[in-house]
């Protein structure tokens, strides 16, 4: 009789060990995307192409839930502070890698809280001048900045995005002296740079295409290393003289802290499958972005770099520690 208990409570184990890994790699019944942003931005845009498309691959119901607030921090830390079962996960922009050199104290380490899945998307910025702006090139703003030390301005969505700093480090590389003029959102910049109350804006081309195609503004250069395919004619700042310049605005997928979990290893290969669908590319390319080609491990040392550098450009610049 205590043979076959044995026996038994044996096979018991054996089941139970071999059920375990398989309800360890179950995907949860639904997944929800927040979005630390208003509805109606690029990240919300992006998110919600995302959405349908893991949503799709996984079988799951996918939906997206906008948290805005805090440069991204508010619905950033409701993510850190989720369980790490794939149930809830970010879709961030350049800022998560910003903020860190940016704010006095976050509720969360960006880097300890969070395991980056997936580069969803690249944009690069555009220097863009009202249409009547004296300078033809970024080189003839440039001699126009150093004649006027401090009398130019630029225009940015806010203090410490990826268009703010885009603008820094286009300060830092020429040697010029512009003033910076923080806004509350893309819109209200490009609407007072349209107005022509500001003479320089630094922005995202969703932002920028519509308005160029209109004529209410002139494009001088894009911020990547190689020229838009939406805005072919327009040269890059490297091609413009400002050698080595690149500054990509860029979007990321995250989850809470997994330790490379099963649930993670799973998310990170149906994202790779996602972004490799020609029907995503071509629904970004729409936006003005390009699908991104960074996942699991690739794209988490490229967080890491991306924190670095910012950091630097942050510094170099001396901008004021937020609250």
């Amino acid at each position: 009789m205590k043979t076959f208990s044995a026996l038994l409570m044996g096979a018991v184990l054996a089941i139970v060990a071999a059920v375990a890994p398989a309800q360890a790699q179950r995907m949860p019944e639904s997944i929800k995307i927040i979005v630390p942003f208003p509805a109606g931005g690029t990240t919300d845009i992006l998110a919600r192409h995302i959405a349908k498309h893991l949503g799709d691959k996984l079988g799951v119901q996918t939906v997206v839930e906008n948290r805005a607030g805090a440069s991204g921090t508010i619905g950033s830390d409701f993510v850190a502070k989720s369980p790490a079962d794939g149930s809830v996960l970010l879709l961030a922009a350049t800022h998560h890698v910003i903020n860190p050199s940016l704010y006095r104290k976050l509720p969360y380490d960006t880097v300890k809280a969070f395991s980056p899945i997936a580069q969803v998307a690249t944009a690069p910025n555009a220097l863009v001048v009202t249409k009547d702006f004296p300078a033809k090139s970024v080189a003839e703003l440039i001699v126009l900045a150093k004649q006027q030390p401090g009398k130019l301005s630029f225009g940015s969505s806010g203090i410490g995005g990826a268009n703010h700093l885009s603008g820094e480090l286009f300060k830092q590389m020429t040697g010029i002296d512009m003033v910076h003029i923080p806004y509350k959102g893309a819109a209200p910049a490009m609407n007072d740079l349209i107005g022509g109350h500001i003479p320089i804006l630094f922005d995202s081309l969703p932002t920028v295409i519509p308005a160029a195609q209109g004529g209410l503004l002139r494009v001088l250069a894009v911020t990547s290393r190689e020229r838009a395919p939406t805005l072919p004619d327009v040269p890059t700042l490297d091609e413009s003289g400002v050698k080595g310049f690149e500054s990509l605005g860029w979007f990321g997928l995250y989850m809470p802290q997994a330790n490379g979990n099963a649930v993670y290893q799973k998310l990170t290969a149906t994202m790779a499958e996602v972004l490799a669908s020609p029907e995503l590319a071509e629904k970004f390319s729409a936006h003005g972005v390009q699908v991104g080609k960074l996942t699991g491990e690739s794209f988490s040392k490229f967080v890491e770099s991306e924190i670095t550098r910012w950091g630097g450009v942050v510094r170099a610049a001396n901008v004021p520690p937020q609250d």
